[in-house]
């Protein structure tokens, strides 16, 4: 399973980096991240529970920041497990900045399943993806338009 995208943010290029590295930024997006810890440099062991058709579950996770080109570039890592299967993902995160208080971000991903998770078809995998990842981007745009009106 592949995909990519691109969204709009509002921030600077470098503070934009700086909140998709911080980790508590991080446990607040992803969703159904109910705890991450470091377990390693850039290395982090996650529980996650998601609820969404038969992806529904609990999933110990070890998500880990790779390639790192700051501010530009990097990679994450995800491998999963838990009752309904695996999932092993790897997204790539480019930066641009637009001007000096916007940056565009696009991403490409690919994830692969296994376990029962997988037997519900392609099609419906692809839908929670998108839903996750869309999830996510809404999740850190709004974390920086909040950070930009305390300041």
């Amino acid at each position: 399973m592949t995909g990519n995208g691109s969204i709009e943010l509002n921030g600077p290029i470098e503070h934009v980096f700086h909140k998709l590295m911080d980790p508590e930024v991080l446990s607040e997006c992803i969703m159904g991240c109910k705890s991450m810890e470091l377990v390693g440099e850039r290395k982090y062991r996650a529980d996650l529970s998601v609820g969404i058709a038969a992806v529904k579950g609990k999933y110990d996770a070890y998500i880990t920041v790779e390639e790192v080109q700051a501010p530009h570039h990097f990679k994450l890592v995800v491998h999963g497990e838990g009752g309904p299967g695996y999932v092993d993902a790897e997204g790539i995160i480019d930066l641009t900045p637009l001007d000096e208080s916007k940056t565009q971000l696009t991403y490409t991903y690919q994830a692969e399943v296994g376990g029962k998770v997988a037997a519900i078809g392609q099609r419906m995998l692809g839908g929670v993806a998108k839903l996750l990842i869309g999830d996510f981007f809404k999740k850190i745009k709004k974390n920086l338009e909040r950070g930009q009106q305390i300041a």
